[in-house]
């Protein structure tokens, strides 16, 4: 159905004062999580590409996804499995000329007319949200809920667009189930894993998204 495997967990890092990045990652991956997205902000670009060189160590020996977030070029220098870009980032069309077919390219949108743009643009996924507030986000756009995730998958099928959408933005593992029932591909979350038991939290978002 889909060119490429797109995992219906995605994992979104969020370094903490106890912990990296890399611990983070190996800790999600020792636990089943099979897609990480190494987000890094406000980090100047030597610093960001230690972290990506780290991230990439570690999922390659997990087996996991690596993308890196914003950052074509880190991903380029790395070897990363992709990109996922924000709404102020490089184009999916530039980024696909940098990475080349077989990289992974996510988007974000909001609305379905992002979504629409985004899928012109030969997106592989689009990140859609926020869900809900959250702490680990800057400069949020509008709230989506599940009635706005209802709306945007029935939208999206009556416009024939299969892109694997993933709702992203302050989920918690007793949302996934209602969430999925909209119509959601999969989730993607930072702060509902990373903080705390990763291990345990990892696992439950496992067990129910199946």
């Amino acid at each position: 159905m889909f060119n490429k495997k797109i995992e219906k967990l995605q994992y979104i890092t969020h370094q903490s004062p106890s912990s990296t990045h890399c611990e983070l990652i190996q800790k999600a991956c020792l636990s089943g999580v099979k897609w990480v997205q190494l987000r890094v902000k406000n980090a100047p670009y030597e610093e960001w590409l230690r972290y990506a060189q780290n991230a990439r160590h570690c999922s390659r020996e997990a087996g996991a996804i690596l993308i890196i977030n914003d950052h074509v070029e880190i991903a380029k220098a790395v070897g990363a499995d992709g990109v996922h870009l924000g709404k102020t980032d490089m184009s999916p069309i530039a980024a696909r000329k940098i990475l080349g077919d077989d990289a992974i390219i996510g988007g974000t949108a909001n609305t379905f007319e992002e979504i629409q743009k985004l899928a012109k643009q030969g997106v592989d996924y689009i990140g859609v949200g926020p869900f809900r507030f959250t702490i680990t986000k800057e400069n949020l756009s509008p709230l989506v809920g599940l009635d706005g995730y209802r709306k945007i998958a029935q939208q999206c099928r009556e416009a024939g667009i299969m892109i694997p959408l993933i709702a992203v933005g302050g989920i918690r593992v007793e949302d996934v189930s209602e969430i999925l029932g909209t119509g959601m591909y999969g989730i993607a979350a930072a702060s509902a894993i990373g903080y705390g038991e990763i291990s345990i939290n990892a696992e439950r978002f496992i067990e129910v998204i199946g």
